[in-house]
């Protein structure tokens, strides 16, 4: 019984009016459990309280049915104790005869102790019961190496760990072979509605305190709690087939020696080893095959360095002679990109899955080191692929995430994640977790890593059931991702398994842990690998024979090899062989662009007329929408019949039209749907019925593609991961994410830096997404100004000093050659032309546009039908057609420039009255610089001077990316002069009169013929 006492100082009573601390007498917590009326304190037996027994007794006795459980159950058992023939005998307190007859009161009254002992001690081990749930991982044995322990109270003694410290509220030694019904809220009994205390408990430490830990009661919903109760709680549920441990010993085997072969071969190469957790392919197998078996056909991961290399080859399958040759140091790289480390790519596989034998496609994403960062990609892509299926529950495409245990505590971009789970236009119904638990962080151990108990509590923010389990127990691993792959499919929700192991050496196979972590590494050097514990159960148990055993192992080994051979043959590194997200059909065989030309991007003028009058109506009846909305629509009505379009209906044109060939275009961001600026309104709500609306876009034409608008949640690093993936899926789609104002962009360049400037060339990814980034400094301050357009353009992969070849193909040449592309439109024409030009290029880029905010209305923003009809393109460069390029000669200056300070220098031309005397040529696209038009125009004006003017300071905007191209377009024989505001640390001023200044000065400037005269460039 001492050992019964001692577990109160772990698991504390939970539970209405049961909560009690440590020093809390035991028999204090059942005071609470007494009912208790509105005024001064009652015995649990008079007053309001006997009445209420005596109701509930009389209707027990017309009905054991008509009452509560738990009443039947105190009834039932208060006859049992009685003695027969006395006075307090509950049957005698009533004339069975005649129940009118009431005496019940009195007799009761005078056994009040028994009553209420009864009632207490069953309250009691309900909540010993509910305590096990909540807190039994707290107790677990799910340290593999036996040194860690979790202690989620600080008043708990650090050195009384496990189940012996739950504490029994009350309950007496005497009580242990007492029965106790059971109640509604556990399976533990299984097919017995009561049980003895001390069978009870056993149950329950079978179920919440071995190599198991649960954390689940957390989740609002009953349903869900009884699920996972039931999956746990009923005895010997937890159970496999011989044929089922064959299988996973088998899979330790492969998962084992092929970390054992890798480091034979090559025992000094990084290659961020699985050792310590091998279990982690037979996990993730057995998530994949009972998937599979609840009819899921593609599984799209995600995951870090560590174990990549085992995952690609025992579970992607990706042939060994191609993962073996990424170790050969003289092997020769393909022209096809930059390329990136073995244990950053990707894969895509379709294949049989042996244990259903149905048809399963497995992709693992590739990624960069950046921990966690694939994550939303993951995401967007599993949506993306839901999407086209048309698999709205998730029930054919789901994702699985695996994750280190630092990184899954330390990094935002996971919490960024988990808040898109549930979000309408982001959820992908569900998603398994799989951390695999070092129990350390490159060198730092977890109570500096995190202020959490455990890694995996972000996941409590959704409601996500976490499942702790012992790495060193693979078919309790098993049993948990069973579990896991059943929650995802029945409840398509979030669900998160830690793996809890231990790191067999440094962060990778050539650091030193005992530096930081000796008596951890003293500790794992004694610790027996897995596959042997498991084999020497397998082999005990007569499952296996030591020489099945060492056959499996031998077969495997031989497999290694022959591949190991076999690898030496290649001499070519194909990254395309690594491709995690093909695109059937729309490359040739050989991976290249069918054709390297673009058709126009004009449409017919009828179909602008068309799409303008919807984009200007409200297409459903009975809708009744805001009066100011109803004056924007009138406005678009009336270019519509003018045939001019803003800003915002050309890009309602651009949209339109390609939903009519098929493409569907989703629009993603923060307030995307009416606009930052209060320019699109692309969702119509209904001003008198709450979360009535209505998208225009999608009531264009019978068979058209649909639209998707939808607000993201407050999230730029993970919204902009979600909708790269989203895009990786198919090329037949425009997928676009806007930033709230560009500047915000800088809190996702992580996506920005290592997934869409350099995917294609580190693991030949096309991708087409668009960048809408709102810049212009309007003197708005310094976070509301700049979408910092001199980072994508240093990350512009074209040579500054080389000299194009100007071949017939030149300009969708060009486009093909370089990373991204980089434009400012200055015009709603430009911009309606280059979303088309997206789709219609024969092959996929990354787009970055600029966007403007105050030209959504400047009245000279307009674009004539003219300009976007069929026949037209987008115009790379938009050349002087002002009374200037009529006489070349007498032209003294050329001003370049992009974006929103044309108008401005076009309004102060004409003030100065200089039309004739200076150009102003506008880029609308700025890399890959469009080196053979800006030929034409400085040949043009060959004696005039040439400036690039900008409005952002010096050392940012365009000046120097520019400059270097257009000295060698110029052979360095004449200057490309600098007008602009000067270079300063942030980007805007916040102070509007010094705004107004500086742009007086640099207009000025921009004019003055003779600013530059005496220089020397």
């Amino acid at each position: 019984m001492s050992r019964l006492r001692s577990l109160t100082s772990k698991l504390k009573p939970y539970g209405v009016g049961l909560l009690v601390k440590q020093t809390t007498a035991p028999r204090t917590v059942l005071s609470r459990c007494c009912v208790h009326s509105s005024g001064g304190k009652e015995p649990f037996l008079s007053g309001t309280n006997s009445s209420y027994v005596e109701e509930m007794y009389y209707a027990w006795l017309e009905n054991p049915k008509s009452v509560h459980k738990s009443w039947d159950a105190f009834f039932r058992n208060a006859e049992a104790e009685m003695p027969l023939g006395g006075t307090n005998h509950v049957a005698s307190l009533v004339d069975k005869d005649n129940k009118t007859s009431w005496t019940l009161g009195q007799g009761l009254s005078m056994a009040p102790a028994k009553a209420e002992k009864l009632v207490e001690d069953h309250l009691a081990v309900q909540s010993l019961i509910r305590a096990y749930q909540i807190r039994g991982h707290d107790a677990a044995s799910l340290d593999p190496l036996g040194i860690n322990e979790v202690f989620s109270d600080g008043s708990l003694d650090e050195h009384a760990i496990g189940h012996a410290n739950i504490g029994f509220y009350g309950l007496h030694e005497a009580d242990l072979d007492k029965v106790f019904r059971l109640p509604t809220t556990t399976y533990v009994g299984g097919n017995e509605s009561a049980l003895s205390l001390r069978e009870i408990i056993r149950r329950l430490e079978d179920s919440y305190c071995q190599h198991i830990g649960l954390e689940f009661m957390f989740i609002n919903d009953v349903e869900q709690c009884q699920w996972i109760r039931q999956k746990f709680e009923t005895p010997g549920i937890m159970k496999f087939t011989n044929e089922e441990k064959r299988t996973l010993l088998a899979r330790l085997v492969r998962s084992t020696r092929f970390e054992d072969f890798l480091a034979r071969k090559w025992s000094s190469e990084k290659r961020f080893g699985l050792e310590g957790c091998e279990v982690m392919i037979p996990a993730l197998k057995a998530i994949i095959d009972k998937s599979s078996e609840m009819g899921v056909e593609y599984v799209i991961m995600g995951m870090p360095h560590r174990g990549r290399l085992n995952v690609l080859a025992n579970v992607i399958r990706k042939d060994l002679e191609q993962i073996f040759c990424q170790f050969d140091p003289s092997l020769e790289a393909s022209d096809e990109g930059s390329g990136d480390v073995k244990y950053h790519l990707g894969m895509y596989h379709e294949r049989i899955n042996r244990v259903t034998n149905k048809k399963i496609t497995l992709s693992l994403v590739a990624n960069p080191s950046h921990l966690e960062a694939v994550d939303p990609v993951v995401q967007g892509k599993t949506k993306a692929e839901q999407f086209y299926r048309g698999d709205v529950e998730g029930k054919k495409v789901m994702s699985i995430l695996l994750h280190g245990d630092a990184a899954f505590a330390g990094q935002g971009v996971v919490y960024e994640t988990f808040h898109l789970s549930d979000l309408p236009s982001y959820t992908t119904n569900g998603t398994i977790h799989v951390v695999v638990n070092n129990q350390i962080g490159f060198t730092t151990d977890p109570r500096m890593a995190r202020s959490s108990p455990y890694p995996t509590d972000v996941a409590r923010v959704v409601n996500a059931p976490i499942f702790h389990v012992n790495a060193d127990d693979p078919e309790a691993v098993m049993y948990v991702c069973n579990v896991a792959a059943e929650w995802r499919n029945t409840f398509h929700k979030d669900v998160v398994v830690d793996l809890v192991s231990y790191r067999r050496s440094g962060h990778n196979e050539m650091d030193e842990p005992m530096f930081t972590q000796p008596l951890m590494y003293k500790q794992i050097h004694k610790q027996v690998p897995v596959l042997k514990k498991y084999a020497d159960k397998m082999i005990a148990e007569g499952i296996v024979s030591l020489q099945e055993f060492e056959e499996e192992i031998a077969k495997y080994d031989k497999i290694c090899e022959e591949s190991y051979t076999q690898s030496k043959d290649k001499k070519i590194l194909n990254i395309k062989h690594w491709l995690d997200s093909p695109w059937p059909g729309f490359f040739t065989l050989d991976g290249e662009p069918k054709s390297m030309t673009c058709p126009p991007t004009g449409i017919p003028e009828d179909m602008l007329l068309h799409i303008g009058t919807v984009a200007s109506s409200v297409p459903v009846d009975d809708f009744k929408i805001h009066g100011g909305l109803s004056r924007i629509l009138k406005s678009r009505m009336e270019m519509t019949k003018n045939h001019v379009v803003d800003w915002a209906l050309a890009e309602y044109m651009a949209f339109g039209s390609l939903l009519k060939e098929g493409i569907h275009v989703r629009l993603s961001g923060q307030d995307v749907e009416r606009g930052t600026f209060s320019h699109r309104h692309h969702v119509l709500h209904h001003q008198d019925v709450d979360r009535r609306t209505c998208v225009p876009m999608n009531h264009l034409w019978p068979n058209q593609a649909p639209y998707t608008v939808c607000n993201s949640s407050l999230s730029e690093y993970g919204v902009l991961g979600f909708e790269l993936g989203f895009a990786m899926a198919s090329p037949n789609a425009l997928v676009l994410w806007e930033a709230q104002f560009g500047d915000f962009h800088n809190t996702a360049q992580c996506i920005i830096d290592q997934f869409i400037s350099s995917g294609q060339a580190k693991w030949v990814r096309h991708n087409g997404i668009v960048l809408l980034l709102p810049h212009g400094m309007e003197g708005m301050g310094p976070e509301h100004s700049s979408a910092r357009p001199e980072r994508f353009l240093q990350m512009s992969n074209d040579d500054s000093d080389a000299y194009p070849d100007f071949t017939q193909d030149f300009e969708v040449s060009q486009l093909y050659d370089c990373n991204w592309i980089v434009v400012n439109c200055s015009t709603p024409a430009t911009y309606f032309h280059v979303l088309r030009r997206q789709i219609l290029l024969p092959f996929r880029k990354p787009l970055i546009i600029f966007t403007p905010k105050s030209l959504l209305r400047h009245p000279e923003a307009k674009s004539s039908f003219d300009d976007m009809k069929t026949g037209t393109n987008f115009q790379r460069m938009i050349p002087e057609r002002g009374p200037a390029s009529q006489n070349p000669l007498g032209v003294k200056r050329v001003v370049f420039c992009t974006g929103k300070v044309y108008y401005e220098l076009v309004k102060e031309r004409h003030l100065k009255g200089m039309d004739n005397q200076v150009a102003i040529t506008r880029l609308e696209q700025i890399s890959p610089f469009p080196y053979d038009l800006v030929k034409e125009e400085v040949e043009k004006y060959a004696a005039a001077e040439l400036v690039w003017c900008q409005e952002e300071h010096k050392n940012m905007g365009y000046y120097d990316y520019i400059k270097p191209r257009f000295l060698t377009l110029l052979d360095h024989k004449r200057p490309i002069w600098y007008v602009g505001r000067d270079p300063a640390t942030a980007s805007a001023t916040g102070n509007k009169n010094t705004h107004l200044v500086e742009l007086r000065r640099f207009l000025d400037a921009a004019f003055c013929l003779h600013s530059f005269k005496g220089k020397i460039f």
